[in-house]
């Protein structure tokens, strides 16, 4: 007989809801985004924009790392931390509360770092980078729905 959605498993755990999946394949495409200009920066290439934008401007400014350590590989590091969250927070239900907690803190520092860097690339370097539009969607998106999660006091479940 098929479970339902939020039938406890044998061994304590809990199937994944709709908002799990949502925070952690937006959190999947984050990282791959990241990855993906963490490597342009690290391997010193250029970013495939298509004449969309000006990679090349934003990766080579003084914004695009932090103490020597590129912005895009703290996305990598961000981004991953929220799909291992809302992982645990799916598979041992002790944490859920805790991991929602987390994932709310973890986006709205993303999101408010996000804004920065988007107000850096519009006002200071005068480029936008597609992919860090990209990444400032996302990071929004999950922000909204581990906002909802809290409000609906669903921790994750719904």
């Amino acid at each position: 007989m098929p479970r339902s959605r939020h039938e406890h498993r044998p061994n304590g755990q809990k199937n994944m809801n709709r908002r799990q999946r949502a925070i952690g394949l937006l959190a999947a495409l984050g990282s791959i985004d990241a990855l993906y200009l963490t490597w342009i920066k690290i391997a010193g290439g250029k970013a495939a924009c298509a004449g969309v934008g000006d990679c090349e401007a934003v990766n080579a400014s003084v914004y695009s790392e932090i103490a020597g350590v590129p912005v895009a590989a703290l996305g990598v590091a961000m981004y991953a931390l929220i799909g291992v969250l809302v992982w645990l927070g799916a598979r041992r239900p002790a944490l859920t509360e805790w991991a929602q907690l987390a994932v709310f803190g973890l986006a709205l520092v993303g999101l408010v770092f996000s804004g920065w860097l988007t107000y850096v690339e519009i006002e200071i370097l005068q480029a936008i980078c597609p992919y860090c539009v990209v990444s400032a969607v996302l990071i929004g998106a999950i922000f909204l729905l581990s906002v909802i999660g809290l409000l609906h006091g669903s921790q994750l479940r719904d």
